[in-house]
């Protein structure tokens, strides 16, 4: 049975690849488990100095499975999916997404904790949380407003409509745009061109460009969960979530 992560390391890159595309890489608590435990292997790890995070060409992923957070009744400080959003936080080491196809839900909300996000020209990103009667996630509202501004983080947030690989990179969500089928090599070509570099001055770095919101983005990953678990065990939730799950005809 293949992994649902895999992970390759190559000169002080480690990539992480979703692999679960039947399920378009929607990520459930063993993809959450598996995620964190690499991290943390990761932050001890002398020879990783750059961590890169993507799915295939064609599919980051299409966030949360819903099957799976159906049986969830809450998100508590030992869920797989607050260990996993947490770990991602404190990561000392600098971050690449590389995104191809749909980045839905915390698929677009991992990319605002990430230091590169290189964009295929096939990337949507989407923030259906509303659409799902849900609240925000992985301190996106506290992030988002200040990554492209208040108005248009509501719009993104409210109306949950998906953008392209274009508007994200003109919002300023992403580094470059390039074509799905050069993503991956690029995004590897530009990891290890990081992680040739001075790896303790690369951590310093990235921790000066993270200082001053460092405590709040843990306090309000902790708030939204909160907020989030409430409003799984609603009715307006258990409702959408239902109907995303019925059997197409």
């Amino acid at each position: 049975m293949d992994p649902i992560i895999v992970a390759e390391q190559q000169d002080g890159l480690l990539t992480l690849t979703f692999n679960r595309p039947d399920k378009r890489n929607a990520l459930n608590t063993d993809m959450y488990r598996a995620l964190t435990q690499a991290l943390r292997q990761a932050t001890q790890d002398d020879a990783v100095h750059v961590l890169l995070i993507q799915g295939q060409s064609d599919c980051f992923t299409a966030g949360n499975d819903l099957a799976d957070f159906m049986g969830k009744s809450s998100l508590d400080a030992d869920d797989p999916i607050l260990q996993f959003l947490h770990t991602l936080a404190d990561f000392p080491k600098p971050v690449i997404a590389a995104v191809g196809g749909p980045a839905v839900g915390i698929g677009t909300t991992l990319l605002l904790h990430c230091d590169l996000v290189y964009l295929g020209d096939n990337a949507r990103l989407q923030l259906p949380f509303v659409e799902l009667g849900l609240v925000p996630e992985f301190a996106s509202s506290l992030l988002l407003p200040r990554a492209v501004g208040h108005l248009k983080a509501a719009e993104l947030l409210l109306l949950a409509e998906a953008i392209d690989a274009d508007e994200a990179l003109r919002l300023g969500l992403a580094n470059r745009v390039v074509a799905a089928d050069e993503l991956l090599a690029l995004a590897r070509d530009q990891g290890l061109k990081l992680a040739a570099k001075p790896p303790k001055a690369l951590q310093k770095s990235k921790a000066l460009l993270k200082q001053e919101l460092k405590q709040a983005v843990h306090f309000v990953i902790d708030l939204e969960a909160r907020a989030f678990s409430l409003a799984l065990q609603g009715e307006e939730a258990q409702h959408r979530i239902a109907q995303r799950l019925k059997p197409r005809a």
